[in-house]
């Protein structure tokens, strides 16, 4: 397997305002791109699975509304209800197993993955871009390589039974189903409901005592690998939550990475240089010291003045130089172990982070829904904390007065 072929899925919450900016870019609609890597003259190229039938994406979901297929009850305004799903593997892969023509099996294959994900009933548009050009790659190769991604719209749903209530007439209906509907929510559809496991199979309990369970996007990056392994594509491994793909269709990325391109031949230049320098030093150093000498008649080696004080100080200096080449290789080892030491720390402090994440995701949900509700919880937390911090700073006086006076008592009683 090629190093660094990595499958990665990402998922993007969009609302009904957002629609447009993701359809205009995904479907090719602007007239110029933020990426400057699309080329419009290959955006023929691009292959729709699935397509809206001329309708907006928002015309889509309405008219799935009208039909009944979809429900928005509950939801406020605002919020979530089109997913975007970006999958994406790194452009090498591609043009180890074929380029355009494995691209469209691949992502295919992909798209039936996100069928099963949302219902094909619930995806809006399904298409693969062939039209960025990887510039890297095709520096490196010396031809145009383009890079291959799918975007994938779709409506989250999940399926909610809607009861009788308690004011129903009808006593024997009371609790029953009324109806089942799809509804519309992203929050439900993606809940976190596997539990994370220990080396034992047992499931992790916190310190609060409540189950924990695995991040529903890690899951899915699971779901994936397997998927598209399963129906014969291989040489790629499970992507990394969080990564950052190849394809994030902003300006500030590909200057980024045009950076680091112009950083890594920058530094092939200085390193080329480096090993040149004393290379040549080197070589001349050699050929002087061949040239030393002459074989005297008894078949000795006869040398100059000049010639034995050079040898002289080219020793002393081979000396002193495997001195501080030892001392260089101790160095070596330290920073190693320091580095290894910080990436240890490094990961413990992820975890922690990860886990104050899990603890704080409630409080952020609440945010989210409930703004008004939790800026009046938070002002009544700090009038409690106010208050606790001022009882504090009586009974710490009290106490300095109070051990003042036994000193005082003490005092008088020792006099």
């Amino acid at each position: 397997m090629a190093e660094g072929n990595w499958s990665v899925i990402r998922v993007e919450k969009i609302s009904a305002e957002g629609a447009q900016k993701t359809e205009r870019h995904n479907e090719r609609k602007n007239e110029s791109y933020a990426n400057l890597n699309v080329d419009t003259e290959q955006i023929a190229r691009n292959v729709h699975f699935k397509d809206t039938g001329g309708l907006t994406y928002n015309e889509y979901f309405q008219r799935l509304i009208d039909e009944g297929k979809i429900s928005t009850r509950g939801q406020k305004a605002g919020a979530t209800i089109f997913n975007e799903l970006v999958i994406d593997v790194n452009t090498r892969y591609f043009e180890e197993h074929g380029g355009y023509e494995y691209a469209k099996q691949f992502y295919e294959e992909a798209y039936r993955f996100g069928c099963e994900i949302y219902g094909e009933e619930n995806i809006v548009s399904a298409v693969m871009h062939a039209d960025e050009i990887n510039k890297a790659v095709s520096e490196e190769l010396g031809k145009p390589v383009y890079h291959y991604h799918l975007h994938i719209v779709a409506i989250p749903t999940v399926r909610k039974e809607i009861l009788w209530s308690k004011r129903c007439k009808d006593e024997a209906l009371k609790g029953t189903v009324k109806e089942v509907i799809n509804q519309v929510s992203h929050s439900k559809k993606w809940k976190n409901t596997v539990p994370l496991l220990d080396e034992n199979g047992q499931q992790v309990i916190s310190k609060y005592g409540k189950p924990m369970f695995r991040k529903s996007y890690s899951v899915l990056q699971d779901k994936l690998f397997a998927h598209m392994t399963e129906a014969g594509f291989t040489g790629f491994e499970r992507g990394v939550l969080g990564s950052t793909a190849e394809n994030l269709n902003s300006l500030d990325y590909q200057i980024q990475k045009d950076k680091e391109r112009l950083a890594h031949i920058q530094e092939r230049i200085e390193a080329e240089q480096v090993r040149y320098e004393p290379a040549h030093e080197v070589r001349k150093t050699m050929a002087e010291i061949e040239g030393m000498g002459q074989k005297t008649l008894t078949g000795k080696i006869a040398v100059s003045k000049d010639d034995y004080q050079q040898l002289t100080a080219l020793a002393k200096d081979g000396i002193t130089s495997r001195s501080e080449i030892q001392d260089l290789k101790s160095s070596v080892s330290y920073y190693q172990r320091q580095y290894f030491n910080a990436s240890s720390a490094m990961e413990r402090l992820q975890e922690r982070y990860d886990r104050l994440k899990e603890k704080c995701q409630p409080f952020l949900q609440a945010l989210e829904h409930f703004p008004k509700l939790v800026e009046v919880f938070v002002e009544k937390v700090k009038e409690l904390f106010s208050i606790k911090e001022a009882q504090e700073r009586e009974d710490r006086a009290a106490a300095r007065k109070e051990q003042s006076k036994h000193r005082r008592g003490r005092n008088d009683w020792e006099r």
